[in-house]
Formats: C-alpha cells, structure tokens, sequence
C-alpha cells in the first residue's frame, strides 16, 4: 500500500448491540472493582477455595455498595 493511497471503508461494517453492550460494560466494570481489592488483584489466596469464597464476597460487597 502506498503512502498516498486512502484506505476504503468496509463493505459492512461490525454491527452494534445496544444491549449487548451494557451486558458488557456491566461485567467489565465488575472485574474492574474487583481488582481494586488488594487480596484478589494479587490473588493472596493459594487455596482456590478460599480465593473463590474472597471474589463472592467482594462482589457482594461491590454490589451492595
């Protein structure tokens, strides 16, 4: 491709899903408050019991909040 050559947009372009996406963004968010919290950003837990129980309740504290 040359320099000077423009790029042509695509046939079709990706569609969007209004619902679909606040799904995501939803999640997102969530994981994105779940890494706020220190022992399960770093996954302190070694047991994957005990870090399993550490991500529910912090997600239940994150909703509740």
């Amino acid at each position: 491709l040359h320099p000077t050559q423009e790029l042509e947009p695509p046939a079709n372009p990706a569609r969007f899903s209004a619902g679909l996406y606040r799904q995501r963004y939803k999640i997102e968010n969530m994981f994105a408050r779940l890494r706020d919290w220190r022992r399960i950003a770093t996954r302190y837990d070694q047991c994957p019991n005990l870090f399993l129980s550490a991500c529910a309740l912090a997600a239940t504290v994150i909703y509740w909040s």
